[in-house]
């Protein structure tokens, strides 16, 4: 697969002291159980685009609006909700905002999460993610699909 072009490299990586990085999360396997953190590479400059800018709000408040719901979406511990929104909370006062306003932001995603989550228990799912795992994982997801309440299906392959 690296062989494709010269610029493009597939690396694996390997599960280091029981934790492994994947996109934006941070897997740790803890026994028979996963803990999800939310992972942020070492090169991460939390720099927004600074309130005083002259963008339209919206645009100001796009990664904020990211960054507090994948906190509140991610089945995460209540310690590392608190620890995302002790990050999210500095990287605003960096860049220039009102902390009200970044709360108020937090308040309402809050209303829409909770009307989501309401949603999707009255109605019938329509469409599907699919997971694909393997055996040796398959107990430990299971487990954190149980934990969290997911809608759920398992296909033999």
């Amino acid at each position: 697969m690296n062989n494709i072009h010269k610029y493009l490299e597939f690396k694996l990586t390997e599960e280091e002291n029981n934790n492994i990085n994947y996109l934006y999360l941070s897997i740790h396997r803890n026994n028979n159980n996963l803990q999800l953190r939310i992972y942020r590479k070492p090169t991460q400059t939390d720099t927004t685009i600074h309130f005083t800018s002259n963008h339209p709000l919206g645009h100001k408040l796009a990664a904020y609006n990211f960054y507090i719901n994948r906190m509140l979406t991610i089945p995460i511990t209540e310690r590392a909700r608190q620890q995302e929104w002790n990050t999210i909370h500095t990287i605003p006062r960096n860049n220039g905002f009102p902390l009200q306003i970044i709360h108020n932001l937090k308040n309402k995603l809050i209303i829409k999460t909770q009307k989501n989550r309401k949603y999707t228990h009255t109605n019938t799912m329509k469409e599907m993610d699919h997971i694909y795992m393997l055996q040796s994982t398959h107990t430990q997801s299971y487990q954190l699909i149980q934990k969290y309440q997911l809608k759920h299906s398992i296909l033999s392959m």
